[in-house]
């Protein structure tokens, strides 16, 4: 059955209220070991993942309950946003759409959609059966969290290293939709790796290697784009109004 019993629901219910308590309290955060999780995500995705071992073991959850690494990606998209913003030469309103668009439907909206989608899947089809240990369940926090580290190097990816290279990429030429669609491939990759690691990490759950089947999609989807001469992300930036301004 997948729904955690009452019981559970009412503390993970508490447990939620409490985290988005804390993101009033700034002096409460630990921003250090946020700007540092950033960081081996880049690096060393795993390392980011053992703290969620800790987190069940002191703190009875494996989700995290400090909103920092939140916080401080919110504040990544508002900066990267309104860097995209000033480069395709947007107004004050354009740019507070887009930042808001990036931020709220993006971030949240998907990323929510995307995290219920894991969350259901993962306790429905990979939770391991074991009748002589207690019955775990993937939460739907620990499923956003996953989501939120997937999605930094991606918006590391086509918010900053794509628009720092805009003048080579946003072309017609081959060569620009093979640079384009390459770190967009990669962003991809990332995402579906990451997401991979974070699920891989519950020690409950089985089969997790099926994640990573999406990268063949990806794999597929960028040699049909190269054939193609298809600059994905020059379709991207007309999907957000950027293209005209440019």
């Amino acid at each position: 059955m997948l729904p955690a019993p009452t019981a559970s629901r009412r503390a993970s219910n508490t447990r939620r209220y409490k985290f988005f308590r804390r993101l009033l309290h700034f002096k409460q955060m630990d921003f250090e070991v946020a700007a540092w999780e950033m960081l081996y995500l880049l690096i060393a995705p795993n390392r980011v993942f053992r703290n969620a071992h800790y987190q069940k073991t002191h703190k009875n959850q494996y989700a995290r309950d400090d909103p920092a690494f939140l916080v401080l990606l919110w504040a990544f998209l508002c900066l990267s946003s309104i860097m995209c913003g000033v480069v395709f030469g947007l107004s004050f309103k354009g740019v507070m759409a887009f930042l808001i668009w990036v931020v709220l439907i993006d971030c949240v909206l998907l990323g929510a959609i995307i995290a219920s989608g894991f969350w259901y899947i993962s306790n429905k089809f990979l939770r391991a059966k074991n009748p002589h240990a207690v019955e775990e369940y993937v939460e739907w926090g620990y499923a956003f969290d996953v989501h939120c580290n997937a999605f930094f190097p991606v918006i590391l990816i086509v918010h900053v290293l794509q628009i720092f290279l805009i003048q080579v990429i946003n072309h017609d030429y081959f060569v620009s939709a093979l640079i384009a669609d390459t770190l967009d491939l990669i962003a991809v990759c990332y995402y579906i790796y990451i997401t991979f690691v974070g699920y891989n990490a519950l020690p409950f759950l089985k089969r997790t290697v099926l994640l990573l089947y999406p990268m063949v999609l990806a794999v597929g989807l960028y040699v049909v784009a190269l054939l193609l001469g298809w600059n994905i992300t020059r379709t991207i930036f007309e999907y957000y109004g950027l293209q005209e301004h440019k």
